[in-house]
């Protein structure tokens, strides 16, 4: 089993290769405060959340119960869609509710910008932001990302984007100031977006996975079960130590303090059996794909960029 290396970032400071999912669907999400804390217990010094996902209290709380140093964790957390014409109080509420002086990673959430009826507070069931969301023209990606290069770099020590693609990366990087430190993207075996991730290495952006595993459906894949026999692991583990193999760092979400454990410790794969997991490639978007409509959160596919 190999130990969980750092990814070097474009800033200089260094982000671990896994980190935990900070996203909760669970009614009683204020028991986020528990796995988060069993994760820093098993190893972790990555935590990935977001304002939307609701958890950012429960994070912080777990940053200051765990004992660590602060310097020790790596926090990322995100700008809603929403808030894009509030980037500076957005942060702020984030740095708030979180209760830290400073994250290590703040990225936009989405490229596009949204609007709710309910306007800055936004829906307060994930079924509400989902099905009274409006997209608009204004911001765009370049303008919001301006007002996030205005943040101090004392409260963000580095700043990114989520859920572009070559496409919107070129049209941002036309304005860019700073090149994003991050793109967090949906990465797994059936997506492997090799495209993408060889443009990213160019520009020297460092790219993080999430809903890495591909879920159920990828992990019961008859090639990663094989896989996770012959290495004695389980299926979650190879996909994660392929990931580490590809140089992409991977936050999966597990409440699991054994789970936890085992995703902190992976195997080195072979560079034939780590071909064979990108092989598997399917172009196949599992967690954000487009609805009936030919939409995701009110963009087309032309729009994000998507072949």
């Amino acid at each position: 089993m190999s130990s969980i290396p750092s990814i070097k970032l474009n800033t200089g400071a260094s982000i671990p290769a896994i980190g935990l999912g900070g996203f909760s669907s669970d009614p009683n999400i204020a028991d986020s405060e528990k796995w988060f804390l069993t994760a820093f217990q098993a190893g972790y010094r990555h935590i990935d959340t977001a304002q939307i996902y609701r958890t950012e209290p429960y994070v912080g709380a777990a940053v200051r119960a765990s004992g660590l140093p602060r310097g020790d964790v790596f926090v990322t957390t995100k700008l809603p869609w929403h808030h894009t014409k509030d980037v500076a109080r957005s942060f702020d509420d984030s740095l708030r509710s979180l209760g830290l002086d400073y994250v290590d990673l703040y990225l936009m959430h989405f490229p596009q910008s949204v609007e709710y009826p309910t306007g800055y507070d936004g829906p307060s069931t994930f079924e509400e932001v989902i099905t009274t969301l409006k997209a608009v023209d204004t911001p765009t990606f370049n303008e919001t990302w301006a007002e996030m290069e205005k943040l101090s770099t004392s409260r963000t020590r580095a700043i990114g984007v989520s859920n572009f693609s070559i496409k919107t990366l070129k049209q941002l990087l036309k304005t860019a100031k700073v090149v994003p430190a991050v793109n967090q993207i949906e990465i797994h075996p059936y997506l492997a977006q090799t495209e993408l991730l060889e443009y990213c290495r160019k520009k020297g952006i460092a790219v993080t996975a999430y809903s890495p595993s591909g879920h159920e459906k990828v992990r019961n894949d008859p090639t990663i079960m094989a896989l996770a026999a012959k290495y004695g692991v389980s299926p979650t583990q190879i996909i994660l130590a392929w990931h580490v193999a590809r140089g992409v760092s991977a936050v999966p979400k597990s409440a699991h303090p054994e789970r936890q454990k085992k995703n902190v410790n992976l195997p080195a794969l072979s560079a034939e059996d780590v071909a064979s997991v990108t092989a598997l490639d399917r172009n196949e978007r599992i967690v954000n794909k487009l609805g009936p409509d030919g939409k995701l959160y009110g963009w087309t596919a032309e729009q994000y960029g998507w072949n």
